[in-house]
């Protein structure tokens, strides 16, 4: 296949899915970690292809939903400072912290802006040198190497007025912490496609031994979660245990190893707390000690104290795939994307927002 087109068409869409019925003799349950792929299987109705031996759970693939709410709250706060311009992409700006979010911030008159790179917030800071300005860093491994780069050239440059607020986090041990769960039921993973376009999979394959889990790379469009799905039942039907790639048109086994070294040239790896699921050793990234004048969070102290979000809300076992999105009682009533009580309803990403916008909560839950 050449085209993107071709990986939406109908007729190859239904002959894997009467590949995977055919290979299916018992119940298994299977789990993205992609936001993309969630709302690709949602809006699709990949689920409702498949036999119902077939559970696709959606797990935490959405790095704007973990972000801890100390973190929004920190990031609201430095917004409120008079010589701050406080950058991010547009997906942060309605996430609610505990003191409210980035938009209410920047309605109260914060100087708050809406970025594509954080390259935009590197010429910010050269543009205004007497203002401060800081990138909220929030993302996996896809946006790390962007964000490592734009560190180093304010390093190169000496640029004193730009700093980020780093927020990323690590998708293996996300994958261990969900393993390591007394309540997990997962048998197999897809794993996200553009994560390991950055840092393809030789970390994954201890894990697939370690734990007797089959790991696909798997792509965005229907096709490749389909084939990707059909790689994960033959592994479980035959007992195997491995990390396959579907998605080896975009992914290498080693990853882009320049980007990979950008990473680790600027950050480095240390416990990190995921909104709704917790601490999680080993999952996030720091700035190293060299570049630590570049950290907004020491650059404007006071963090606040580790809070949960509303205590309605279920997004931490939505994340963690106990529940489905509309099994919330206040999904589409007292929780929508106009007036949302977790992440997961606001981001582009999250699954509640894929089930509100692609099924209105409707479904049989699978």
């Amino acid at each position: 296949m050449k085209f993107l087109d071709e990986y939406r068409e109908r007729e190859p869409v239904e002959r894997l899915a009467e590949t995977i019925r055919r290979l299916t003799r018992k119940r298994w349950t299977i789990m993205e970690v992609c936001g993309g792929q969630t709302h690709t299987i949602v809006k699709s109705g990949l689920q409702e292809l498949l036999p119902e031996e077939i559970t696709l759970l959606h797990g935490p693939g959405c790095p704007v939903c973990v972000t801890p709410v100390e973190l929004i709250d920190q990031a609201v706060g430095i917004a409120a400072r008079s010589e701050v311009i406080l950058c991010s992409f547009g997906d942060m700006l309605r996430v609610p912290g505990s003191r409210g979010s980035l938009l209410a911030a920047k309605a109260a008159g914060g100087d708050v802006r809406i970025v594509y790179s954080p390259l935009d917030a590197l010429r910010l800071a050269r543009a205004n040198p007497s203002r401060q300005v800081v990138f909220f860093a929030v993302g996996f491994e896809t946006t790390a190497p962007a964000n490592a780069t734009a560190v180093w050239q304010a390093a190169r440059e000496g640029l004193g007025n730009f700093s980020v607020l780093v927020a990323h986090v690590l998708v293996p041990p996300a994958m261990e912490a969900i393993l390591g769960s007394a309540d997990s039921h997962v048998d197999a993973f897809l794993a996200a496609g553009h994560v390991c376009t950055v840092m393809g999979y030789e970390e994954y394959e201890p894990l697939a031994k370690r734990h007797r889990v089959p790991i696909v790379v798997t792509g965005f469009e229907p096709v490749d979660l389909l084939e990707g799905i059909q790689m994960a039942v033959a592994q479980l039907e035959s007992g195997r245990a491995e990390v396959e790639n579907q998605y080896s048109r975009a992914v290498k086994r080693e990853g882009n190893r320049q980007a990979r070294e950008r990473i680790a040239e600027v950050f480095d790896v240390g416990e990190r707390r995921w909104r709704g699921i917790g601490d999680i050793p080993v999952s996030g990234l720091h700035l190293r000690e060299r570049y630590r004048r570049f950290d907004a969070g020491a650059r404007f102290p006071g963090m606040a104290e580790a809070v949960e979000g509303a205590g309605e809300c279920i997004a931490g076992e939505v994340l963690k795939g106990l529940r489905k999105p509309h099994e919330c009682p206040a999904f589409g009533t007292r929780c929508t994307p106009e007036s949302p009580l977790g992440a997961p309803m606001v981001s582009s990403e999250g699954a509640c927002a894929a089930y509100y916008l692609y099924r209105g909560g409707g479904g049989d839950g699978r």
